[in-house]
């Protein structure tokens, strides 16, 4: 457990911890958890650091507790955002908290075991509580000017924060200790955003319990330009196939910036020193070929999909970005790429072939005939990868794993007819 902390360290994963922590691991294994909120059926990349962090702690032979708000997450907590969270009923939280638990067990090894993943939904004590016991019991011993110092209350007073989000710091202070009585936990890891309520959990246990408890936090992961990590021009990227698809989670990590490679290689890979030092090398060496990138991108979709799934996408990746020939590609490559790109029915008389400017003409990537006609006399389409000319006529003989037909205008801008099985 000596190692968790330097490990930590170098992957950019340890922001700060209360005192005496490495010695605390020095003595052998430890129970840590973190909380996570249950408002949503997914878990989203950002939640990955504190996954990563998890994961770490069950291979360094430590014990992760994933705590499900379920109680908290009937409340909301204040997220620093100008409204307060979306309430759930108790049905919607237990299917969301199953939802994550599957996408977890990609990164934990949940079982009965000593080392094992444990999954935890705080409602089953906190919906036993009564207000006069808490308040007499637990909320004597925080001060309103205490919990008024906290970043994650300060940062809301100017826009408002009602009540029920105030008494949030109270509700996490005494997950910790019910954890610390009933599973020996004695470690909280979370955010940088969750210090304040980390370290009100450590005072809590310290005069209620005269336990030692301990707290870890991680930095806040942003990108190299500054924005927050995890958010697209189209919002969220989530580990739910359905709300972000395997193609569209795996274009997101091999399109990050240069500048982000490395330290995303560090933190949400389990590569070591010499892994990404290599990578890192062939990147110096032939920038183009992104080595660091795909390599990042595979590994994460790989484990939050499935290899089998993260092969595919790779495949369609290297299709568009010109790295393999569209014939080489096998029909499930092709049936992904029209599922993400513009797509529509062959031309019903396909068969009997097609003059160019009627097949571009039927697309998206123009308006008109005469459009069409202009790009194709300036060589500006491509079909399966290849410069269109002006006077080609389309054929059967051009469908891709018998049923695609692929169109680019420019580089970047695609269309996939598709024929009927």
């Amino acid at each position: 457990m000596e190692r968790l902390l330097p490990e930590l360290a170098w992957r950019g994963l340890l922001a700060d911890h209360t005192p005496g922590l490495p010695e605390r691991l020095a003595r052998g294994p430890i129970t840590g958890y973190v909380g996570f909120d249950p408002t949503a059926r997914s878990l989203q990349i950002g939640n990955l650091v504190q996954v990563m962090l998890l994961a770490h702690l069950q291979q360094a032979g430590g014990k992760p507790v994933v705590l499900v708000g379920g109680g908290t997450g009937l409340i909301g907590d204040p997220s620093g955002k100008r409204v307060e969270r979306l309430l759930l009923d108790e049905a919607a939280v237990e299917t969301n908290a199953e939802l994550q638990r599957q996408q977890l067990g990609r990164f934990l090894e949940f079982g009965p075991g000593p080392h094992d993943a444990e999954m935890l939904n705080n409602l089953e004590w906190l919906a036993m509580l009564d207000v006069v016991g808490f308040l007499r019991d637990i909320g004597k011993h925080f001060t309103v000017n205490y919990m008024l110092q906290k970043e994650s209350v300060k940062s809301r007073l100017d826009s408002g924060i009602s009540y029920t989000e105030f008494s949030y710091m109270l509700l996490q202070a005494y997950d910790f200790l019910h954890l610390f009585r009933t599973r020996n936990c004695e470690l909280q890891l979370g955010g940088s955003d969750q210090w304040g309520n980390i370290t009100a959990g450590t005072e809590l246990i310290r005069r209620v319990a005269g336990g030692e408890a301990h707290g870890l936090s991680t930095p806040l992961v942003t990108t190299a330009g500054g924005a927050k990590f995890g958010k697209t021009e189209d919002g969220s990227v989530w580990l739910d196939p359905e709300m972000t698809s395997p193609y569209q989670f795996y274009q997101f990590w091999v399109n990050v910036d240069d500048r982000d490679a490395e330290s995303y290689l560090k933190i949400f890979t389990f590569d070591g020193r010499e892994e990404i030092d290599a990578l890192l090398a062939m990147h110096t060496r032939d920038a183009g070929a992104r080595a660091p990138h795909k390599r990042l991108a595979f590994d994460a979709t790989s484990r939050v999909h499935g290899e089998t799934v993260a092969r595919q996408v790779r495949e369609a990746s290297r299709i568009i970005f010109g790295e393999l020939d569209p014939r080489d590609a096998d029909p499930t490559t092709w049936k992904t790429l029209a599922a993400e790109l513009p797509s529509g029915a062959l031309p019903a008389d396909f068969a009997s072939g097609v003059q160019a400017v009627e097949l571009v003409a039927r697309s998206t990537l123009v308006k008109s005939k005469s459009e069409a006609r202009r790009l194709l006399s300036q060589g500006g389409i491509s079909l399966n990868g290849e410069p269109l000319s002006i006077d080609a006529s389309t054929s059967p003989t051009d469908l891709l794993a018998g049923r695609y037909l692929w169109l680019r205008r420019g580089k970047k801008t695609d269309f996939i007819f598709t024929a009927s099985t």
